[in-house]
């Protein structure tokens, strides 16, 4: 799944080489951390949030196939 994530973030972005994503475990789920230069941020959110929503979704159904629950946050 983070391997998906870097791949669609960086199709995004001006600069994919400052793309990195981590994975933090918590008890109910596990959370993917994408990371993106500032000038890129708006590019992975979208107007309105509408990239980032879908983002959210192909994690989430990834979680669902797989049996656990994943998130996707978008950092500073």
């Amino acid at each position: 799944m983070e391997e998906l994530i870097a791949y669609l973030a960086r199709s995004l972005v001006d600069r994919p080489d400052e793309v990195s994503v981590g994975l933090e475990q918590r008890e109910d789920a596990i959370v993917y951390r994408l990371r993106v230069a500032a000038d890129d941020r708006g590019k992975v959110i979208g107007k309105q949030g509408r990239i980032a929503r879908s983002l959210r979704t192909v994690v989430r159904a990834g979680g669902i196939r797989s049996g656990q629950r994943m998130l996707l946050e978008i950092v500073e």
